[in-house]
């Protein structure tokens, strides 16, 4: 007598998976199409450098009063005129051009007191 008929079918299962995975291990994977030429973009270490510059910035600025913080954020960050500042915060375009040029000053003066 031989085996019985499960053990036989299961041998057939056992076997046709085998060689599926076979297969499709034997099989090309399409891969995307190479660039022509090498990236462009910012490596890992200009990245980090960035990410340190930007952490920074942020703990120099929460240092500021929130009135020259606001303002700061409204015109660098966000991108607005003195006038659309001004518009804003209830002042002058030449009154947000004077606080901008203080603001700025004490930043910088915060940096060259951490660095010293």
């Amino acid at each position: 007598m031989g085996r019985p008929f499960a053990s036989f079918v299961f041998g057939i299962a056992a076997h046709k998976v085998a060689d599926a995975l076979r297969s499709s291990v034997r099989s090309a994977v399409p891969t995307q199409d190479l660039p022509d030429g090498p990236d462009e973009g910012p490596g890992p270490e200009e990245t980090v450098v960035r990410y340190i510059e930007v952490e920074h910035a942020r703990m120099l600025l929460s240092r500021l009063p929130d009135n020259q913080r606001e303002l700061l954020l409204l015109r660098v960050v966000s991108g607005l005129s003195a006038e659309e500042t001004g518009n804003v915060l209830g002042m002058s375009p030449g009154a947000v051009r004077v606080a901008q040029h203080r603001a700025l000053a004490r930043l910088r003066q915060m940096a060259e007191l951490e660095s010293a």
